[in-house]
C-alpha cells in the first residue's frame, strides 16, 4: 500500500482513480476499460506531481526525506553492489544491526560499503533502532574503515539516520567518544571516501559518517545538526514551529550545495526517490563510479589533503591551500582584496581616523 503526505492529497485522489478505472468490475458488473481516461488521468497525476515537488518548501522536504516509502540502504547496497560480504561486530561489545557494513564491488572494483539502515517495517525498524546507531555500531565502523585504509579500498557511505541513539546504555559506552573517534578515523583516511545522504542527515550521527572527501545529496534528503522540531523546540519552546525552523536551518541539499557544505546534488524522479527507485539506484551508481574515478591518479597525501582543504574552507571567502612552495606542507589562508582593504584600515583606524578629521576640517575652511 503506498503512504502519502499532508500536501500530496490530491494526487492520492487521482491515483485511486486511476486504479478504479483500470479495474473492469464496475457497479454493473464486468465493463470495458477506459484507455483514454486514464491516460488523461495519469497525465493530470504527473502535471500535480511537478507543480507540487518544485515548490516545496524546506520542511516539507523534510518529510519527504522521512518518507515511509523512500528506499533504504539495504535497498540501494543491494542494486549497486555485487558481491557484497557482510561483516559483524566491534570486537568490543556486539554488533550494531542500525549500521550494515562490509565490502563489494563497482565498476570492479574493491569498496568499503558502511549503511545506516532504518528498516522497512515495524519489526525490521525496532530491530534497526529506527537508524540511530549506538557506539558499537561507529565502532565496528572505525575497525572497517582502518582495514580498507590498509589494503587501500576507498569507502562508500550511505546515511540516514535521525541522530545517534541518546538511550543511557549508550552514554555509558562511550556515545561521544565513539562519534568523535569515527569523525577523526573518517578525516585521516588515506584512501577516497565518498558519503551519499539518502534521507535525513541528522546530527553527529550523519557528521560521523559524512566526513568524507565528497560529500553528495540526494534532491529531497536533509543534512542538518539537529532536527527542525528539535531546534523550534529549543528557540521558540514550541515544536510547532517546525516550517520557520527548517527554513532558517538550511538543511536542503539546495542550500548546502550553495554555502559549499556539500559537493553535489543528484536529482529524483518526480514526486521523490520513491515513486522510481530503481532509477534513483542507477543515478547513485553513476556518480559514485565517477567520482571514484576522480581520484585514480591522487597519491594517498593528496587524498588525505583534498579533503582537509574541502572542510577548511567551509565558510570562509577563499580557504586554506597549499603554500606553493614544495618545502612547505603547511596551510596558508587567502583573503579576498577587498578583506585585506577592511583589515589594513582596521589595523590603522587612529591613522585614517585623523587624515579623515584633517580632510573634513579643510573642506569646511574653504566652504566658510
Amino acid at each position: 500500500m503506498k503512504n502519502y503526505l499532508e500536501f500530496e492529497k490530491e494526487i492520492k485522489s487521482l491515483e485511486e482513480e486511476v486504479d478504479n478505472l483500470k479495474s473492469p468490475f464496475g457497479a454493473e458488473g464486468i465493463s470495458e476499460v477506459n484507455t483514454q481516461k486514464i491516460k488523461d488521468t495519469q497525465e493530470e497525476i504527473n502535471e500535480k506531481l511537478k507543480e507540487t515537488y518544485l515548490n516545496l518548501n524546506s520542511w516539507q522536504k523534510t518529510l519527504v526525506a522521512r518518507h515511509e516509502d523512500r528506499p533504504r540502504a539495504n535497498y540501494y547496497i543491494n542494486k549497486i553492489f555485487n558481491q557484497f560480504t557482510l561483516l559483524s561486530g566491534d570486537r568490543y561489545f556486539g554488533d550494531d544491526k542500525s549500521v550494515i557494513a562490509g565490502f563489494g564491488l563497482i565498476d570492479n572494483k574493491s569498496v568499503l560499503i558502511i549503511g545506516q539502515e532504518k528498516g522497512e517495517d515495524l519489526n525490521s525498524r525496532i530491530e534497526r533502532n529506527f537508524g540511530m546507531m549506538r557506539p558499537e555500531g561507529y565502532r565496528k565502523c572505525i575497525r572497517l574503515m582502518k582495514l580498507a585504509d590498509r589494503f587501500k579500498i576507498p569507502v562508500i557511505c550511505f546515511i540516514d539516520t535521525p541522530g545517534a541513539y541518546p538511550g543511557i546504555g549508550a552514554e555509558q559506552r562511550g556515545q561521544a567518544s565513539a562519534i568523535a573517534n569515527s569523525i577523526e578515523c573518517s578525516m585521516s583516511l588515506t584512501v577516497p571516501n565518498i558519503s551519499i545522504i539518502i534521507g535525513e542527515g541528522g546530527s553527529g550521527g550523519a557528521i560521523a559518517l559524512a566526513s568524507s572527501n565528497k560529500v553528495i545529496m540526494l534532491e529531497n534528503s536533509i543534512y542538518s545538526v539537529i532536527s527542525p522540531e528539535g531546534c523550534a523546540s529549543i528557540l521558540w519552546r514550541d515544536s510547532s514551529k517546525s516550517l520557520q525552523a527548517a527554513e532558517a536551518m538550511k538543511l536542503t541539499a539546495k542550500d548546502l550545495l550553495k554555502l559549499g557544505i556539500i559537493d553535489e546534488v543528484i536529482s529524483e524522479p518526480l514526486g521523490g526517490a520513491h515513486r522510481d527507485p530503481e532509477l534513483i539506484a542507477g543515478d547513485i551508481k553513476h556518480s559514485i563510479i565517477k567520482n571514484i574515478r576522480s581520484f585514480e591518479n591522487y597519491s594517498k597525501e593528496e587524498v588525505y589533503e583534498h579533503r582537509k582543504v574541502k572542510f577548511l574552507k567551509i565558510g570562509r571567502d577563499q580557504g586554506f591551500s597549499k603554500s606553493s612552495d614544495l618545502n612547505d606542507m603547511g596551510l596558508s589562508y587567502k583573503e579576498t582584496i577587498f578583506r585585506k582593504i577592511i583589515s589594513h584600515i582596521y589595523k590603522n583606524k587612529l591613522l585614517y581616523g585623523g587624515i579623515g578629521l584633517v580632510f573634513i576640517a579643510g573642506l569646511v575652511s574653504i566652504i566658510y
